[in-house]
């Protein structure tokens, strides 16, 4: 998209306020409110709204909040409705954009005309996509961890981040103890987070009985397990040492915490979008029909989430995956994946495609982030050569992995749920057959010699629709 750097159809933040962030329009100045990951708003002044930048209204949102330089980079503006994302470059104008967002919404969503009319999108500040996750380690500004902080809980909260309950736990104590205080022994903490739940937990853990007999639950009823598991994790959580400022130090210390824990979510950080893929044949009849998913890609890859369900149904690394998209005339476009799989014990090329009116946008943006992570893999030892620098603190070493990739975690594949076109070579063309496999539809790859998936040549075969 003219404009676009990452997108979604249906946004999570967007979804709990609808909001406009021109309150007037004139030839000289205009009031313009620019949204931060909590709700809160920045109000600034702007002469000549028609024509300033996204470059200029976020130099003021940063001066605004006395930011460091650091800032300019790790967030950028993003035009924000219930039906679309979109951050913006620095170039961009925001007030044009907005004008022709109902263009937008008619070329890269399947909005109703209705729905479209009424859409009206918001400013907001947000965390920039293409900010690498080690870098975000090496920031101690607490106000800087606050705003990740409290957009990655938005995300959290709203299951835009699929947490397995034990992960949950943990991220909501780091909650309670930013917004409780320590835990102290003696005072009713139970009875205080039920009240408050669902600030601490997703709303499907948060679900508890209802009707005649919840109405007898009094302040000595047993806490649920969401409830339980939390008030455990809260008594847990560890207060950092002091400090020149104690009471800041400590709050950045559990920012730090709950974004660490974050980043262990393959999907943090990402851009999503909205699609669909097949369901896989069932039954005698062999009935399908299609399944809504989030395509979330960031400059490590692009993983598929079930929209339902909130679990994962594929993450790839880009060294592991080919892709492209397809706009055919009078037909749905289509973002393909390609990746290596088995079928029965045989080594097969897996094809899954996802449709959307994204896939386009989906496209560009996975050559824009191995562009990007490949220019980073360069300079990464110059940085290191420039000088002794702090060392951030560390994300868990690959020894402690596995405990988020528990057994049925939802971070993990579910490729048995997804109906996949399982080709490979037979020595004349490629065919939906299933011997082995050496060849792929798709150029369009991370080139490296560390990645697990076969570099091959694209071949003038058509593309075989099922």
């Amino acid at each position: 998209m003219d404009g676009a750097e990452g997108n979604t159809g249906h946004p999570g933040p967007a979804e709990r306020s609808h909001r406009s962030s021109v309150s007037s329009v004139g030839a000289r100045a205009a009031d313009v409110l620019v949204y931060l990951a909590d709700n809160t708003v920045v109000p600034l002044a702007v002469e000549n709204l028609s024509s300033v930048s996204a470059h200029e209204l976020h130099r003021a949102v940063h001066d605004v909040l006395q930011l460091p330089d650091v800032a300019l980079e790790a967030f950028a503006l993003w035009l924000v409705s219930p039906l679309l994302e979109v951050q913006l470059k620095p170039k961009h104008q925001p007030y044009k954009l907005g004008r022709q967002w109902p263009e937008l919404l008619l070329r890269f969503t399947d909005a109703s005309d209705d729905d479209v009319a009424m859409d009206e999108p918001s400013l907001q500040f947000r965390r920039n996509v293409f900010f690498p996750k080690r870098r975000e380690l090496q920031i101690h500004e607490e106000e800087v961890l606050r705003l990740f902080y409290e957009e990655a809980k938005g995300n959290v909260l709203t299951a835009r981040y699929p947490c397995d309950p034990e992960d949950c736990e943990v991220l909501g104590a780091l909650v309670c103890r930013v917004q409780l205080g320590p835990y102290q022994p003696g005072q009713p903490a139970a009875c205080t987070l039920r009240e408050k739940l669902d600030s601490f937990l997703p709303a499907h853990l948060c679900k508890r009985g209802h009707g005649l007999f919840a109405a007898f639950r009094g302040r000595g009823a047993k806490t649920g397990p969401g409830e339980q598991g939390l008030l455990n994790a809260y008594r847990q959580v560890k207060e950092a040492t002091g400090g020149d400022s104690e009471h800041e130090t400590t709050l950045g210390s559990h920012y730090r915490a709950y974004l660490l824990k974050c980043h262990e979510l393959p999907f943090y950080g990402c851009a999503f979008f909205h699609g669909e893929i097949d369901k896989p044949a069932q039954g005698f009849l062999h009935r399908a029909g299609r399944k809504p998913v989030t395509v979330a890609i960031s400059l490590e890859g692009v993983h598929v989430i079930d929209s339902k369900e909130k679990h994962v149904l594929l993450g790839l690394r880009f060294q592991e995956l080919s892709w492209d998209h397809t706009s055919p005339e009078e037909e749905e476009p289509v973002l393909w994946l390609e990746f290596d799989g088995d079928s029965e014990g045989t080594p097969v090329n897996k094809l899954l495609r996802i449709y959307s009116k994204q896939a386009e946008l989906m496209s560009s943006l996975i050559e824009y982030c191995i562009e990007l992570s490949q220019a980073a893999e360069h300079t990464l030892p110059q940085d290191s050569a420039s000088g002794p620098q702090e060392a951030p603190s560390p994300s868990p070493p690959p020894t402690q992995r596995p405990k988020l990739r528990r057994q049925g975690s939802v971070v993990c594949s579910r490729i048995q749920h997804l109906s996949t076109i399982d080709y490979v070579e037979d020595g004349q063309g490629i065919k939906r057959v299933k011997p082995k496999r050496t060849t792929s539809f798709f150029s369009r790859q991370l080139s490296t010699s560390q990645g697990s998936y076969t570099v091959v040549q694209p071949t003038d075969d058509g593309l075989e629709q099922s």
